[in-house]
């Protein structure tokens, strides 16, 4: 576990941007307002986007195709059916880029199994606590050997 002031949320988005790889999904969960979106920005700061990152709360899926390697950053927060999901495409965007997504247990439990399972939790000083689930595809990339706080 880490405990992650905002400087170093973006730090450790960073270092999860030096091992993506096309293919891969990161699970993001936590409660409103836990940082999962700031996280999302440090990533996509990291393969090289330059601009706002809003959530996708609304759209529920913005794609980043300008970067050094292709993201979409989905938020499932309004989805209220797994089976609303084959309309998004989601597994489309794997083909040649990442996948981050907030809120993925509305997906229900068997969506992504290989997904990297990140978890972000408020603590009482402002700082978040990041754990993590590692599936075997994730071995020796996550957690990276720099450690962000």
């Amino acid at each position: 576990m880490w405990q992650l002031d905002e400087p170093a949320m973006a730090t450790a988005g960073a270092a999860l941007a030096s091992v993506l790889q096309a293919g891969d999904v990161v699970a993001l969960s936590g409660p409103l307002g836990a940082g999962k979106t700031t996280f999302v920005r440090g990533v996509l700061a990291a393969l090289g986007h330059h601009g706002e990152v809003p959530s996708p709360t609304f759209a529920i899926v913005q794609p980043y195709d300008a970067l050094r390697l292709p993201v979409a950053h989905a938020d499932l927060y309004r989805i209220e059916d797994p089976a609303e999901l084959e309309e998004l495409g989601l597994e489309d965007q794997l083909l040649d880029g990442a996948l981050l997504v907030e809120w993925p247990e509305r997906a229900g439990a068997a969506a992504w199994p290989q997904a990297l399972r990140l978890s972000l939790q408020p603590l009482p000083d402002g700082r978040r606590a990041l754990t993590w689930q590692v599936p075997k595809s994730w071995e020796g990339r996550w957690p990276p050997p720099l450690d962000p706080r």
